[in-house]
């Protein structure tokens, strides 16, 4: 369906868009100065009162495709699959391959029943829903065109579909932020207020404990579980690691964009530049089994060398590591927003006797500190969110220490461990996955809300 039904909406749209912009230039007759809009403004209202109805059309009609097909399948079941989530899930699962045709092994009569009803349904309801989005897009067709006059604002019409389209797309991101908040708050709240769920601590003892250990928590004997679900330990891990990361990539990604845009030749710039974004390229799986392979034995070696106990797995090894990643992202947006101070600042400070270096301190940076500001808290919430290079680099351990030599853990990674696998949204354990999750989320708001407080403090507006 989705390829016939947008196959259809390019050709209405075009067929659209050249017959109103035909259609204009006859009406206007070579006199466009006397016509308030010309003639492409019209073929572009008439494709886009085409286009967006459509569009509406097929996000409703798809889902309804799916729903009704899904349930015409079922009904050819037993009622008991129905009831049970699990069993339906499965059913559906088998129901959707027999029709696709990859199912394998031995086929149930009821279940060839199912997925003939299905593709039954799911024929006639996509044929209904191409057939209403072609009807809706002929008709808002056929109304552009006759709605071309000398007179008739199609500029304006036309701009005002796109604004709303604008704000529909900055709505949308607004809302997906706001959902993904409020689905993690809820599972959240059932972690700690559900009655339904066992084993789980109080606020007070999650949010100040000094230990994490849900498996000991899942059985009586192993643990306890006011102290199994501490989050200072993995708090404590994660800002440790990237304090690490901050202190490598923060220096050398500010005054390589310092140097690139400041100091190096066109040539060097165009060079250096897109070399060291290919950092930000690389996955981070690949920096994992680097830090493990060869950065974490180096450390050692070097510890052992000059007395120091460090672990295989560390803190030290992991921020090193992470630091390399989050370079790119410190150096380039620096570098852009550095570039983008006027010109004329630094001629006025030549003009006054300054160096180039005592024009960068006290006039450049000052100008881009709020973008530079911003490339570290890219850069810090980045690191705050990285997984892999910790798994394979500082260990799965949630020490209580600010030693870098030891093996740590954070907060992504204890999530990535509980929700490993098929788990049951009905425990504890898994639960405390969206728990730190939701506090992480106030952690990162935390640390943003500082960064503006240190820019509105030491920023400076020029003229």
């Amino acid at each position: 369906m989705t390829t016939a039904f947008f196959s259809l909406l390019v050709m209405l749209a075009l067929a659209g868009f050249f017959l109103a912009r035909y259609r204009a230039s006859r009406v206007a007759g070579g006199d466009f100065a006397g016509m308030h809009s010309l003639p492409a403004y019209h073929g572009l209202f008439t494709a886009t009162l085409v286009a967006v109805p459509m569009l509406a059309v097929y996000l409703v009609g798809s889902s309804l495709v799916t729903i009704l097909s899904e349930r015409a399948g079922l009904a050819e079941l037993a009622s008991e699959i129905s009831a049970d989530a699990l069993k339906r899930s499965a059913a559906l699962r088998e129901i959707v391959n027999v029709a696709a045709g990859s199912h394998a092994g031995e086929l149930k009569p009821e279940v060839a029943a199912a997925a003939a009803a299905y593709s039954l349904a799911r024929s006639q309801t996509a044929t209904a829903v191409l057939a209403v989005g072609a009807l809706l897009g002929l008709s808002s067709l056929l109304w552009g065109v006759t709605r071309v006059s000398m007179t008739f604002r199609a500029r304006n019409a036309f701009e005002a579909m796109v604004r709303g389209l604008l704000f529909v797309c900055a709505a949308i991101a607004v809302l997906t932020t706001v959902g993904i908040v409020l689905s993690v708050a809820g599972e959240t709240y059932r972690f700690f207020f559900d009655p339904a769920i066992t084993g789980k601590p109080s606020v007070g003892n999650f949010l100040f404990g000094t230990e994490w250990n849900p498996q000991a928590a899942m059985r009586a004997d192993q643990g306890d579980v006011k102290t199994a679900y501490g989050f200072i330990p993995l708090l404590t891990g994660t800002l440790l690691i990237t304090f690490i990361a901050i202190c490598v990539a923060g220096p050398l990604g500010l005054f390589s964009a310092i140097y690139l845009s400041e100091y190096a030749s066109p040539r060097v710039r165009g060079i250096a530049k897109p070399v060291l974004e290919i950092l930000a390229g690389v996955p981070t799986v690949v920096l994992g089994f680097f830090a493990a392979l060869t950065v974490a034995p180096l450390v050692r070696g070097w510890g052992e060398a000059v007395g120091l106990d460090i672990a295989s797995e560390s803190a030290l090894a992991a921020g090193l590591v992470m630091g390399m990643m989050i370079i790119p992202f410190i150096s380039s947006l620096s570098d852009d927003v550095i570039n983008a101070v006027p010109q004329s600042l630094r001629d006025g400070s030549y003009a006054l006797g300054a160096t180039r270096a005592e024009t960068i301190k006290q006039v450049v940076l000052p100008a881009a500190l709020p973008g530079i500001v911003s490339a570290f808290m890219l850069a810090i919430s980045r690191a705050i969110g990285e997984t892999m290079i910790v798994v394979m680099a500082a260990g799965l351990a949630a020490n209580l220490t600010l030693n870098p030599f030891d093996a740590v853990t954070t907060i992504t990674v204890q999530i990535k461990t509980i929700l490993v696998g098929d788990q049951e949204f009905d425990s504890a354990k898994t639960l405390a996955a969206f728990a730190l999750g939701f506090v992480l989320f106030f952690v990162t708001l935390a640390l943003n809300y500082i960064a503006l407080r240190v820019v509105q403090r030491y920023r400076e507006q020029y003229d």
